[in-house]
């Protein structure tokens, strides 16, 4: 009786056996399918955005920082009273860009978003805005910068995470340098140097 359901038991295994290797095919067919059609996909929308050979851009500005006078473009709008170093202080801003240190100089831009003190030892703020271009070919798309920025070091860079219009899928870092700072008032004017990598 055994040996007659040996033949049997075989021939199962061997269905079993084509019936993996079938499916083991199918599977790579499929998955090598899919695949293709990712990639095809992938190069419409590539073509859709316009995205051909990225190219690096270099801009300068100059960054104004007027907490002072009648008409401050920032303001405040958390103010701890807590911590020395001014911890958790949110500035909101709208900050002039223009072509030279001198406020009466070109205006390229605004600096639209804002800033928070991050630090309980020094002063190190995190920063959060879009460079917006408000003439010439790239007026209306935007920059985003986000990243510390220790305000007493000699050079800061902060990371290029993105941007909007001709600056979309964009990536690259910021270098900050202090170009004046009064005392007095708190005002502030810092030269950033912008490398972005963009379509």
């Amino acid at each position: 009786m055994a040996n007659n359901n040996l033949p049997r038991f075989s021939f199962f295994c061997f269905l079993i056996t084509i019936s993996i290797f079938l499916s083991s095919i199918l599977y790579q067919t499929t998955a090598i399918i899919e695949s293709d059609d990712k990639h095809k996909n992938t190069s419409k929308n590539r073509n859709k955005h316009k995205l051909l050979t990225q190219k690096l851009s270099h801009f300068t500005f100059y960054w104004h920082d007027k907490v002072s006078g009648l008409k401050p473009t920032s303001i405040p709008i958390i103010t701890p009273n807590i911590s020395q170093t001014g911890f958790g202080m949110v500035t909101m801003i709208d900050n002039a860009l223009t072509e030279g240190p001198d406020s009466t100089s070109k205006e390229l831009g605004r600096a639209q978003g804002l800033y928070g003190q991050a630090s309980l030892d020094n002063i190190k703020l995190i920063m959060m805005m879009n460079f917006v271009f408000t003439t010439g070919k790239y007026n209306g798309s935007s920059i985003t910068i986000m990243g510390s920025n220790s305000v007493f070091d000699k050079v800061r860079e902060m990371p290029v995470i993105g941007g909007s219009g001709l600056f979309r899928f964009a990536h690259g870092y910021a270098q900050a340098r202090t170009n004046t700072f009064n005392l007095k008032t708190g005002d502030a004017v810092v030269k950033y140097d912008v490398y972005v990598m963009h379509y």
